[in-house]
C-alpha cells in the first residue's frame, strides 16, 4: 500500500506507474474522498472543541443558562455522532481504494504487456543440444515409472500428478540442496503455515485482486492456503516494531504451495509445467527502508538462484519483467528462466521481487532507528525470491540431463542427497 501523503504529492507519477502496469486505478476518486474526508475530520474536531467548552460551561451555569447549554450538548453529540458514522464510512472506502492502488515501478521497468515484451538482461550457458532424439519430461518420467498423472486427476482433477520413486526422491534432494545453499549463506530456515488468514494475503498483496488465483477454505475459517511461502514468511513479524539492530532478517522457508491457476485453460497443459500443488524453497530479506540497500538486496537474492542453477548444470536468462507483466506490489521483478527442451526455449523458474514499504505498510512492519538517531519508526523493505520450485526443476533437470537410453545424469551437488547415485533409471531404449 502506498502512503497517502505521497499519492496526495504525486498523483501524476501513480497514476502513470498504474498506467505502465495496466492497472485500473481510480486516483481521483481516492482523492476526492479523502479531501472530503479531511473536511469532515476538521468539522468533527471543531465539534468536539465545542463539546468540551460547553462542558466547561455547564459546569459553572446558572439555574436559568443550563437548559440551553445542555440543550445544544445534547444537539452536539447527535450531529457528532452522524459525522463520526459518515467520517468511518469514508475511511473505509479510502482503505478499499487505496488497496487497489499499485506500487510505482522502477524507471528501468521496460514498457510492455505481457511476458512477451520482457527484457532480457544476461544469459548462462548454452542450450542443451543433443546427438540423439530427446524425450520430454512427462514420456520420459512415464517410461521410468515415476510420474502419474492419470491417478493425480482421479485424485484431486487436472493439473494434479503423482511423483514415484527415484524422481520424488530427485524431488526432495533439490529441495533440500537449496534450502542448505541459503542456510550456508546465512539464512534463518523457518518450517511455516500453509494456511493463512485473508488479512495475510491482504497484507502481502495478493488481495484484493488475486482472490480467484487462491484456494480459499469454508468462509467459516476465513483461511486461505498460500501460493508460496513468502506470504506467511514475509508476514511473520506482522504489527511489531523490529529493533534496527536485528535487521537484516534473512529467511528461507521449504513449504507446499497451492494455485487455482485461473485463466490458464488450454495452456501449459501438458505435464508439470502449470499445475495445482507443488514444493518450494523461497527467500524472504526484511531490511531497512533504504532504496538503495533494497536495491543491492535484489541483486544478492537473484545471485543466489543463478548459482543453484549453474551449480546444476542447467541454462538459464534472466529477464527484467515489463510493466504490464509486473504485479500490483512489485517496485521491480526479475525473472530467470531456465532452459527447456522440450519448450524450444526458456520456462520461468524463479521470480525475485523487491516492494519497498508496499508490504509492510498493510502488515504493519516497522522497525525504530536508535535513539542517538531520534528513535523513529519507519515502515520496513521487503524483498522474495524462488530459490527452487520442484516441478519446474524437474522439468529441467530431466529434460536437460536425459541420457540416450533414457536415463537421466544427476549433477554433482544432488548425489549426496541421492545416496552417492550418480545416475538415475535404468535403460528404457
Amino acid at each position: 500500500m502506498l502512503d497517502l501523503k505521497f499519492i496526495r504529492a504525486h498523483p501524476e507519477l501513480v497514476r502513470e506507474g498504474a498506467r505502465k502496469k495496466r492497472i485500473a486505478c481510480d486516483v481521483d476518486g481516492l482523492l476526492a474522498l479523502d479531501e472530503e474526508a479531511r473536511g469532515l475530520g476538521q468539522a468533527i474536531d471543531a465539534l468536539r472543541a465545542e463539546q468540551n467548552t460547553l462542558g466547561r460551561l455547564v459546569a459553572k451555569a446558572g439555574a436559568e443558562e443550563k437548559p440551553a447549554l445542555l440543550a445544544r450538548l445534547a444537539q452536539l453529540k447527535q450531529e457528532l455522532t452522524s459525522r463520526e458514522e459518515v467520517h468511518k464510512r469514508l475511511q473505509a472506502e479510502i482503505r478499499e481504494k487505496l488497496l487497489r492502488v499499485p506500487n510505482v515501478p522502477a524507471d528501468d521497468v521496460p514498457e510492455g504487456r505481457d511476458d512477451g515484451d520482457n527484457v532480457e538482461l544476461s544469459r548462462w550457458g548454452e542450450p542443451t543440444r543433443f546427438d540423439f532424439e530427446p524425450l520430454d519430461h512427462v514420456a520420459l518420467a512415464e517410461a521410468q515409472g515415476w510420474l502419474d498423472i492419470e491417478r493425480g486427476a482421479r485424485l484431486s482433477g487436472s493439473r494434479n500428478y503423482v511423483l514415484r520413486g527415484d524422481l520424488s526422491l530427485l524431488e526432495g534432494a533439490v529441495l533440500r540442496y537449496a534450502l542448505d545453499l541459503m542456510v550456508g549463506k546465512g539464512f534463518v530456515p523457518l518450517s511455516v503455515p500453509t494456511l493463512v488468514r485473508s488479512e495475510v494475503m491482504v497484507g502481502t498483496g495478493y488481495f484484493p485482486g488475486g482472490e480467484e488465483q487462491a484456494y480459499r477454505c469454508d468462509e467459516r475459517d476465513d483461511l486461505c492456503l498460500v501460493g508460496t511461502a513468502e506470504v506467511p514468511v514475509t508476514a511473520l513479524h506482522q504489527g511489531e516494531i523490529l529493533p534496527l539492530e536485528d535487521l537484516p532478517l534473512r529467511f528461507v522457508a521449504l513449504s507446499s504451495c497451492y494455485r487455482r491457476e485461473a485463466g490458464a485453460a488450454g495452456k501449459d497443459t501438458r505435464g508439470l509445467y502449470r499445475v495445482h500443488q507443488f514444493q518450494k524453497v523461497e527467500q524472504v530479506v526484511i531490511d531497512v527502508a533504504d532504496p538503495a540497500r533494497s536495491l543491492e538486496h535484489h541483486r544478492s537474492i537473484l545471485a543466489n538462484a543463478e548459482e543453484l542453477l549453474r551449480s546444476l548444470e542447467l541454462p538459464y536468462r534472466v529477464v527484467n519483467v515489463c510493466g504490464g507483466d509486473l504485479g500490483a506490489p512489485q517496485v521491480q521483478k526479475f525473472d530467470i528462466e531456465t532452459w527447456m527442451p522440450s519448450r524450444g526455449g526458456y520456462g520461468e523458474t524463479h521470480s525475485a521481487s523487491r516492494f519497498h514499504d508496499f508490504q509492510a505498510r498493510r502488515l504493519e512492519l516497522r522497525y525504530r532507528e536508535r535513539k542517538e538517531a531520534g528513535g523513529k519508526v519507519h515502515f520496513c523493505h521487503t524483498l522474495n525470491n524462488t530459490v527452487a520450485a520442484s516441478a519446474r526443476m524437474l522439468i529441467a533437470l530431466l529434460e536437460n540431463h536425459q541420457q540416450e537410453d533414457g536415463s537421466v545424469r544427476v549433477p554433482a551437488p544432488l548425489v549426496p542427497y541421492l545416496r552417492g547415485r550418480e545416475s538415475l533409471g535404468r535403460a528404457v531404449r
